[in-house]
């Protein structure tokens, strides 16, 4: 049974303004960092295929490293079995805490990896040891993060709250185009491939310093306290969650692939598309990705309120409609040139700040308190593997066999379009309580208790 579905237990403490703003920056730092990570890596994957593979074929270095980038996102789902659960067993904070420690830690050794002139083989079998270490880590990092921000948030705004997690990934996505955007202009080729690459990832590593201490010195969530304090924290999350919120998964896992596919091709894929495919300058590439963050910055908020106000489902489902409609019209126009791009690419960011806005506080709300983390860590990571983390690599492999440069349009529609299944398959959800009388039952759903 969902936690929506069953009566609502007494109110969860009032949490105070000054806390709330802790919460907000714990969930978000640690998105932050890892997006700025990722960010950094896909802008600058021609200069990474120059220093960690071997000079012979161009092609066959970029297909390297967009594959280094596909398969950390495979043990992502690893992660999010061990990091997920665990979450829902010693509380959001300990897992926060412990994600983000690890993610920094792999990224400041990736600054300092030496070349592959250097060490020879040695340097890309270490830089894909350390993205599979980042990709495990960040496997525990987007469900912690949403069961924290929706748990502290107050019922009414939850969906705003929430929606500040995806702020923080585009913030990170907009740091690291602004950096690279920086190097790029500032740097001559031989020098970004020299040293100015590990700019980026040696700065990701004292942000996760600080990320690490704001997250040590705040409380866990109100929800999680309250199932410590009634003895209810489970014994054995993920078999709970596989046993009673199987349809929960599938559910979340629509709504995710129809924010992961539009993410990761309009966010990071499409620097790439235009240089290989539309001929436009690397700068150029890059200060569109700048100017689409910007957008997302302000719109991600405005459409958490106005789902706050009238609600996911017309919300979420207005954007996955438009996604599918638009898509391959929109790469038709960036065949026009630099303005026809602009214009195509600023209407698919915002469709999806809507889904950015919606998706995370939807599939919070779909899920139990005791198996929250690990419900929302498992069908986010194996949508990322599956359809997300594979769209550079997968979208270069399609053009170059079929020659058609309009390819990214009718994934975006499929994408769209399982979203959409989901969608009408859920109820609405603005406004439910999180923790429920299932949550602290005397008898708990597997009938084990903490």
């Amino acid at each position: 049974m969902t936690a929506h579905h069953s009566p609502p237990v007494e109110e969860t403490t009032h949490t105070d303004p000054a806390t709330l703003r802790r919460s907000v920056a714990a969930g978000a730092v640690g998105v932050f960092v890892h997006w700025f990570d990722w960010a950094a890596y896909a802008y600058l994957a021609s200069t990474i295929a120059s220093v960690f593979f071997p000079a012979e074929n161009a092609t066959a270095g970029l297909l390297a490293v967009f594959g280094v980038f596909a398969v950390s996102f495979g043990i992502r789902p690893i992660g999010a079995l061990v990091f997920g659960p665990l979450g829902d067993r010693i509380g959001r904070k300990r897992t926060l805490s412990i994600v983000i420690f690890v993610m920094s830690g792999a990224t400041l050794v990736i600054g300092l990896l030496p070349d592959y002139s250097t060490i020879g083989i040695a340097a890309p079998l270490l830089l894909v040891f350390l993205r599979l270490l980042q990709g495990f880590a960040a496997g525990g990092e987007f469900g912690s993060a949403a069961s924290f921000l929706a748990e502290y948030a107050p019922r009414r705004r939850r969906g705003f709250g929430v929606s500040w997690l995806e702020v923080g990934s585009l913030l990170g996505f907009l740091a690291g185009s602004f950096v690279f955007l920086l190097l790029s202009v500032g740097l001559s080729e031989a020098q970004l491939s020299s040293w100015g690459w590990r700019i980026p990832f040696l700065i990701a590593a004292p942000l996760g310093i600080i990320g690490y201490v704001i997250r040590t010195k705040i409380e866990d969530t109100p929800e999680y306290r309250a199932l410590e304090a009634t003895d209810n924290v489970p014994r054995s999350p993920i078999k709970e969650l596989f046993r009673h919120n199987k349809k929960q998964l599938f559910q979340a896992a629509g709504l995710m692939t129809m924010m992961h596919v539009p993410f990761y091709a309009v966010l990071t894929y499409l620097v790439t598309y235009e240089t290989d495919y539309l001929g436009h300058s690397s700068s150029a590439a890059a200060a569109l990705s700048t100017v689409i963050s910007l957008v997302g910055l302000v719109l991600v908020p405005v459409f958490g309120h106005l789902s706050d106000r009238v609600g996911r489902k017309p919300v979420f489902i207005s954007a996955g409609i438009a996604l599918l409609v638009l898509a391959t019209p929109a790469f038709l126009l960036m065949r026009t040139g630099l303005v026809g791009t602009w214009i195509a690419a600023l209407v698919l960011g915002v469709i999806l700040a809507a889904v950015l806005g919606t998706y995370a506080v939807w599939s919070a709300e779909i899920f139990p308190t005791r198996t929250r983390q690990g419900g929302l860590s498992i069908s986010y990571n194996l949508i990322a593997a599956l359809f997300a983390g594979t769209v550079p690599y997968l979208m270069t492999v399609l053009i170059s066999a079929t020659g058609n440069t309009l390819v990214p349009g009718p994934y975006l529609m499929i994408a769209a379009a399982v979203g959409l299944v989901a969608a009408f398959s859920l109820r609405e959800t603005v406004g439910t309580p999180l923790l429920t009388a299932d949550d602290v039952s005397s008898e708990s759903a597997d009938g084990s208790h903490g």
